[in-house]
């Protein structure tokens, strides 16, 4: 630092919070999750901040990268700024920890039920955030590459629409699914979408009415109960135990059976093959989607996907594989539906995105792919058996997900435990875990938290680990 800190001085405070953050994440994150906690729990509203140029000399950090951090928060509306003047705090009103829900009033009914219930965390960053895979290790420079020799002259054609995807996207999906998967479809059955929720949403539209009857599993993936839920699906949820089966009764013969791929999501263990046959078979349903949302390497595959099928539909993502924001994923149909669930895809969509099309061909076409999820499944595997060591040392849990290859770790309490009231708890500490209890289904008790090992690396995962094992023991006694 180039000037010394004086006692009580926001800087002071600011410099501690900062130095707490996972160093794995961004210089701009660690500062924005600094301030954020400060305004939030420490300082007063109408605080003064120091000058920028004091909090840059003090956190070694650029300009600009200042700047987009206090630019979040002002958009959240936690800070203000006047112009030449400096910049405040605005506390919000007592009792307010996580952002407040949107207000509701003129939304249409299907809206105010996406709204009204737990969906996508509005803190996407920090320790244990469930569905972030580690985008620090990217190659990226590997990517940049393989972006740079695509945007040539002679492929302007990767600037135009595309009809179904990318020719040579779709093929090299085809050979990884063979490698990873053990079965083989034609390019034909293969639509690219953009993420698993477009490609839920088309099979919605394409494949049922508003009214029809959609069966889940419960615990469920939040993301698919509320594309289902936008598209006027009328939602049963089964509950679903490993080891025991699913419980509960519903209804045969629905349009929509859905079910997470060979790892369950959000328990994070392996789904049951025998169980879902079962269900299929008692429910018969007009068609069966599975949703490789948590991919797991493990080969020998839980799946009931059955490509030569008329009724089975598989759908998967690069996002937890590669990173968030890429938002590309396929769909796997049935030959005959394939053709018009892709006309159907460029009549209400349109399709695009072929450069990265292009770009995520040639890095699954050279190995870049296999050599990457190779390479970080073992890392998961190492956080994963940290977080186990750590969480089974807390009494309160009483089931832990085994260590898998997987991003994602469940821990369950005894049903009468307030996993809502734990999790927002756990925020005030910087912990940015989900409530079990919030994506199952009314008659299904069950209470826990949903993790991630995605945004730390093993160093500073150690050290949270301890942290997050020691204040969920506090928060459960």
């Amino acid at each position: 630092m180039t000037e010394d800190l004086i006692p009580n001085d926001p800087l002071e405070s600011l410099v501690r919070r900062y130095r707490q953050q996972p160093k794995s994440l961004s210089k701009q994150v660690r500062a924005q999750q600094s301030l954020r906690l400060l305004v939030e729990q420490d300082w007063p509203s109408g605080l003064k901040l120091p000058s920028h140029r004091r909090i840059c000399s003090a956190l070694g950090l650029a300009r600009n990268t200042l700047a987009g951090a206090i630019n979040t928060l002002v958009e959240d509306g936690l800070l203000v700024t006047g112009h030449g003047q400096g910049t405040w705090t605005h506390r919000p009103p007592s009792g307010s920890v996580l952002p407040a829900r949107p207000a509701l009033d003129g939304l249409s009914g299907r809206a105010r039920e996406l709204l009204s219930q737990p969906g996508a965390a509005e803190v996407q960053s920090g320790a244990f955030v469930p569905g972030i895979p580690d985008i620090a290790q990217f190659p990226m420079r590997k990517w940049r590459q393989l972006y740079t020799s695509v945007t040539v002259p002679q492929n302007a054609l990767l600037l135009s629409y595309s009809t179904g995807g990318y020719g040579p996207l779709k093929r090299a999906i085809r050979d990884f699914l063979r490698r990873w998967r053990h079965f083989d479809c034609d390019p034909e059955q293969i639509i690219i979408t953009e993420g698993t929720h477009n490609g839920l949403e088309l099979c919605a539209l394409a494949l049922a009415d508003a009214g029809d009857r959609v069966v889940m599993e419960s615990p469920c993936y939040w993301g698919a109960r509320n594309v289902f839920t936008a598209c006027g699906l009328t939602l049963e949820m089964l509950p679903w135990y490993p080891g025991g089966g699913h419980r509960g009764e519903a209804q045969p013969s629905p349009k929509l059976l859905y079910f997470t791929g060979s790892q369950h999501y959000p328990l994070s263990v392996p789904t049951s093959r025998a169980d879902k046959e079962t269900l299929s078979q008692r429910l018969s349903p007009d068609y069966i989607i599975e949703d490789d949302y948590e991919f797991n390497g493990q080969r020998d595959t839980r799946l009931v996907f059955d490509p030569r099928s008329q009724k089975h539909i598989l759908a998967g993502s690069f996002s937890k594989l590669l990173f968030p924001g890429l938002r590309l994923g396929y769909l796997v149909i049935p030959h005959h539906l394939a053709a018009t669930i892709s006309r159907l895809r460029s009549e209400v969509f349109r399709e695009g995105r072929m450069l990265d099309q292009a770009v995520l061909a040639t890095f699954i076409a050279n190995g870049d792919l296999d050599l990457w999820y190779q390479r970080i499944q073992k890392e998961y595997l190492a956080r994963q058996q940290v977080m186990h060591d750590q969480l089974r040392q807390v009494p309160a849990i009483t089931q832990l997900s085994a260590p898998s290859h997987a991003i994602s770790l469940c821990v369950q309490f005894a049903d009468s435990v307030d996993d809502i009231l734990i999790t927002r708890q756990l925020f005030r500490e910087h912990f940015i875990v989900k409530p079990l209890s919030a994506v199952c289904a009314a008659g299904d008790r069950r209470s826990g938290l949903i993790m991630g090992v995605g945004m730390l690396n093993r160093e500073s995962l150690r050290k949270e680990a301890i942290r997050f094992r020691d204040v969920l023991r506090r928060l459960t006694v």
